[in-house]
């Protein structure tokens, strides 16, 4: 697999769309602070890292529903393995005028845009949710 963090956030979107409690995925390091963010954030209820149903660890998400609409309209890959995006700490965009988020990758963690903004950081533009 060239591009685990889109299998990852494929995964959510498939989820969302069949209208799924919960996916799984392999985990790391990086989808484990991808979930934390949308955790903390209010776009998923909750995440778990299962390390007793297989012989590699599996992080389980269960996905938040409004009337039966899910809260995560949209996730995008924006940087990827073939094309790196790189942005500094006053070009961070903001995603739909501040209703959605962008994930960054930076020196200090995988912050949201916000966050990175606020603490001066740049780095790599993973994604962006709303």
């Amino acid at each position: 697999m060239t591009d685990p963090i889109a299998d990852f956030l494929t995964r959510i979107r498939n989820g969302c769309s069949a209208r799924l409690p919960e996916i799984t995925a392999p985990y790391s390091k990086i989808k484990g602070e991808i979930s934390r963010i949308l955790m903390e954030e209010g776009y998923i209820w909750g995440y778990e890292v299962d390390t007793k149903s297989a012989r590699h660890p599996e992080l389980r998400l269960r996905l938040k529903y409004h009337n039966k609409v899910p809260v995560i309209r949209n996730l995008k890959r924006v940087s990827k393995p073939g094309l790196r995006n790189y942005v500094g700490a006053d070009s961070i965009p903001r995603v739909l005028g501040g209703l959605g988020i962008s994930i960054i990758s930076t020196s200090k963690g995988i912050l949201t845009g916000a966050k990175a903004r606020k603490q001066r950081a740049g780095g790599e533009f993973i994604a962006t949710v709303w």
